[in-house]
């Protein structure tokens, strides 16, 4: 029997964190209910992934590939073993060929395809399973299994963007880091000795550098590891402390140009998740439930438990977020708008499309921004140190 690792509200908002073992997801959601908590994200002891759309052991194209061909085997009407038979015939990875032929066994021997993906939480979501069982009772299958190849294909194409936005200032910092360690100390100490023996009056800028040359010299290797241990320290803290934790969190929501990006990026799969699960059927205070653990800022979780349940006592929705000063004034105006006209699904992916398009305009101009910072920066260090350099050199030469 595998052991869960959960985080669940209770009545009042609160998080708690704590490990069960169960059989199953939903043995594992009724003893939580018994214990009068709501389950917000879970982890398994097993190999894999165990976010909606976030997954270790198989990758992001395969699950698309899986998804699709779920959608045209259901839209065609072809059986469902058959299907995801003649699927794991064309499958060469060897994690994702045990993971079909695990699906296809159970589904032999009479579950459904929904019960049998609750024995792999790794790999899917509650949110995932919770789609696939109202599929199978709604006779929607293809519509379901289209809306999360939809989803998968989206956020596919975010992260590919983001990476390509995160990839050259990590290649350029790199590359600056590197440089400025060669000259502090190798280059700059061997150029200064030569300008000391010159005499001369030395520069401010000068005398500046080659403070700055013997303080990463004596201390580089404490340089080295100071990110490393601030780091783990801070994830540490958020670990042990649910106040550092929603700090952190909340500080990460206020950063310069990535703080707003990252707000729009946690609307825009909300927005998306809410009005697939809102479409399919689900009642909105499980859909609000599950759409907690879509996100693993502690501040957006506690935002949608507020919401949750003020809801659960007879209030809008639109009033529920209002209340809770998370969502911003066009996500509650549409909200309003949906929820006056009973097409709340519909302001959502009003919703989804606006702010992804404002996400993908913000990740091309930050991309465009970032590119001549870093140019210079390069060239204000390598400016600093040529001008620190030849300066005196060039003083020294004129008084001869």
């Amino acid at each position: 029997m595998p052991k869960y690792f959960y985080k669940a509200s209770d009545d009042n908002g609160d998080v708690r964190e704590g490990s069960i073992d169960a059989a199953n997801v939903d043995e594992l959601e009724m003893r939580l209910d018994q214990m009068g908590l709501m389950l917000i994200s879970l982890k398994s002891n097993r190999r894999g992934f165990n976010l909606f759309f976030r997954r270790r052991g198989i990758s992001r194209r395969n699950l698309i590939v899986f998804c699709f061909n779920m959608e045209q085997m259901a839209l065609a009407g072809v059986p469902l073993i058959e299907g995801m038979s003649d699927l794991r015939s064309g499958v060469e990875d060897a994690t994702f060929k045990e993971l079909i032929t695990a699906l296809v066994e159970d589904v032999s021997a009479g579950r459904f395809l929904s019960q049998a993906m609750e024995s792999h939480p790794e790999t899917f979501s509650p949110v995932f399973i919770r789609l696939v069982h109202v599929g199978e009772q709604t006779g929607s299958l293809g519509e379901i299994f289209q809306s999360l190849t939809e989803n998968l294909k989206w956020e596919d194409e975010l992260i590919s963007q983001a990476k390509k936005v995160v990839t050259y200032p990590a290649i350029v910092g790199s590359v600056v880091t590197g440089l400025v360690f060669f000259l502090m100390l190798y280059l700059v100490p061997q150029l200064m000795q030569f300008i000391l023996e010159m005499g001369g009056e030395i520069p401010l800028h000068t005398r500046a550098l080659i403070a700055f040359s013997d303080f990463i010299s004596h201390w580089w290797h404490l340089l080295l590891i100071f990110p490393i241990v601030t780091f783990a320290a801070i994830k540490f803290a958020a670990r042990i402390s649910m106040d550092a934790h929603r700090y952190l969190d909340r500080t990460k929501l206020k950063i310069w140009m990535f703080g707003p990006l990252i707000h729009k990026i946690i609307l825009v799969r909300f927005a998306r998740s809410f009005a697939l699960m809102y479409k399919s059927g689900i009642p909105i205070l499980d859909s609000l439930g599950i759409s907690e653990g879509l996100s693993e800022n502690l501040v957006v979780r506690e935002a949608l438990a507020k919401a949750r349940m003020m809801v659960s006592e007879g209030k809008g929705i639109t009033e529920s977020f209002r209340a809770v000063g998370f969502f911003p004034p066009l996500v509650l105006n549409m909200l309003q708008v949906g929820e006056s006209l009973g097409k709340l699904d519909q302001s959502l992916l009003n919703v989804s499309y606006f702010y992804d398009r404002d996400v993908k305009e913000n990740i091309a101009r930050l991309e465009t921004a970032i590119e001549p910072l870093l140019t210079m920066v390069l060239g204000g260090v390598l400016g600093w140190v040529i001008l620190s350099v030849l300066g005196p050199i060039y003083q020294l030469i004129e008084k001869l």
